[in-house]
């Protein structure tokens, strides 16, 4: 395996990762009270794009993983 494909194997594992940080983070900002100091409104500007950013990244991960880990080099 050549370092190139081994980096990008590690990156995709990493994107894929991130997603729940977005995806929690949002869900942090708008159903708990660990941010209850901030006004409601705020937090729902701030968790929308956090989730559509995270929704996002979930169907390029999909597609990266797709390619990394199910397609053979001779494709």
């Amino acid at each position: 395996m050549s370092r190139s494909r081994l980096y990008d194997k590690a990156m995709t594992i990493f994107g894929a990762t991130m997603i729940f940080f977005y995806f929690g983070l949002a869900y942090l900002l708008l159903f708990t009270p660990l941010f209850s100091q901030v006004e409601m409104t705020m937090r729902v500007i701030f968790s929308i794009p956090l989730f559509l950013y995270g929704s996002f990244r979930t169907v390029v991960a999909y597609q990266k993983i797709k390619e990394n880990f199910f397609e053979t080099d001779d494709e």
